[in-house]
């Protein structure tokens, strides 16, 4: 449980940041300032530790009231004909209260990182996949293969806390798990173990991720193969690959979908979940889809419960309407389709919005700065340091409770956009 065991110092302090929920960092709060004293990395230090220096809202570059911008932001989205809630860089409720309103005002909403989390939607729609828990990888995985992704940048902490930690509940020796690269390199020493041990890398190039898929799943039926490489990768190499596969008691293939940026991505993902569900036959083998930086994981969940449906979801209609490609936020953009954009970003004060001709509202991280100045622009508090909360982890099967840690006097994004659906 998080506490606060002397002046200003937080101890076991969970990372709204990181995807895979950190728990066990020690935070200090002197006033607004945050320090990540034990256990940050890159991405958790930057997300604590950014400055507030904003506190009052601005309406066309001028200071205003809390309730002078929420009235303005009802009044604009009363003349709106199509509005759009995008960004929803959030917690749990402050989705609620974005599906909420765009239910009242019929908005499209859409989450900034849709484009790489439909890679894995449009497959789990389509063929279904089985995927494991970050605790089931902690405690049983035997063989871990990551396909097309740097884990060590965009999860610091991965193998620290799911692959090399110090036991497992069933007694399994740790360092005889096998860490396999299919694709990029890592960028560092995480994936290797305690006592030395390397992670064995076939790489290529992401253009060569679908076909070298698709021959591994191959090789894993028992398929004969003519070719002697593929990708620049020996096919000997991945038939090793697969048989060390079909001999694990639990492999894990994993994947982060904003890696892997080539076209039609979605197709390889459904390779590799394909050949996953092929390999439990005769042994047990699940994938671990990495991500849920920035709301991505919680606001789909939201969704999914509220709807029925993921992002790009629309309420024109009076009820929602879900069109992954019609409800692109960035397609809208681009085709001038979009009249009112309210873009929500709390966690990191470099997303801001697109550039677009639409009229823009953003709820975002104090600290923010803006090529061109949004119509409306709420500095917002940041869930798990400015007030309490919830954010599903990567792996959806827990809602990690955040704390609140300082009196910044920023309001939710749950307040804000509760406040202008109750005023129109």
């Amino acid at each position: 449980m998080t506490e606060m065991t002397e002046a200003g110092v937080w101890q076991e302090v969970p990372s709204p940041f990181c995807g895979i929920a950190s728990d066990d960092l020690t935070i200090k709060v002197e006033g607004n300032n945050v320090t990540v004293i034990e256990n940050g990395d890159a991405v958790t230090k930057k997300g604590f530790e950014t400055p507030i220096t904003d506190i009052s809202p601005r309406v066309n570059g001028k200071e205003v009231s809390l309730d002078d911008a929420v009235t303005y932001i009802a009044n604009t989205l009363r003349e709106s004909k199509q509005p759009v809630i995008a960004g929803l860089a959030t917690d749990l409720n402050g989705a609620r209260s974005a599906m909420a309103l765009a239910d009242k005002s019929r908005a499209t909403v859409d989450n900034m990182d849709s484009e790489a989390g439909f890679r894995n939607i449009l497959v789990l729609q389509d063929t279904g996949w089985m995927v494991t828990t970050l605790t089931e990888v902690r405690n049983r995985v035997d063989l871990l293969v990551v396909v097309g992704s740097d884990l060590e940048v965009t999860f610091p902490r991965f193998f620290e806390r799911m692959v090399w930690n110090k036991e497992s509940m069933f007694g399994q020796d740790i360092e005889s798990r096998q860490v396999v690269y299919l694709g990029k390199p890592p960028s560092g020493d995480a994936s290797t173990s305690p006592k030395g041990k390397k992670a064995q890398v076939l790489a290529c190039d992401d253009a060569d991720l679908p076909e070298v898929m698709s021959v591994l799943r191959a090789l894993v039926k028992g398929k004969g193969i003519q070719a002697e490489t593929v990708g620049g990768i020996a096919v000997s190499d991945l038939a090793t690959l697969a048989q060390q596969l079909k001999d694990a008691k639990y492999s894990v293939v994993t994947w982060s979908a904003g890696n892997l940026d080539f076209d039609h991505a979605e197709a390889t993902v459904q390779t590799m979940c394909e050949m996953i569900k092929e390999l439990n036959d005769k042994t047990r083998s699940n994938g671990l889809p990495l991500g849920g930086k920035d709301g991505g994981v919680t606001v789909n969940q939201v969704s999914a419960w509220q709807s029925g449906f993921p992002m790009r979801t629309n309420f024109s209609r009076g009820y929602p309407d879900y069109d992954p490609y019609l409800s692109d936020t960035n397609r809208m953009l681009d085709n001038d389709e979009v009249d009112v954009l309210i873009w929500v970003s709390s966690f990191d004060i470099d997303r801001t919005p697109p550039k677009s001709k639409a009229k823009t509202i953003v709820l975002g991280r104090s600290g923010m700065t803006f090529e061109q100045e949004p119509d409306v622009f709420i500095p917002v508090g940041t869930p798990g340091i400015d007030h309490v909360g919830r954010a599903f982890r990567t792996d959806g099967v827990v809602s990690v409770p955040l704390r609140k840690l300082r009196d910044s006097g920023l309001p939710s994004t749950f307040d804000v956009l509760s406040a202008v659906e109750e005023a129109l």
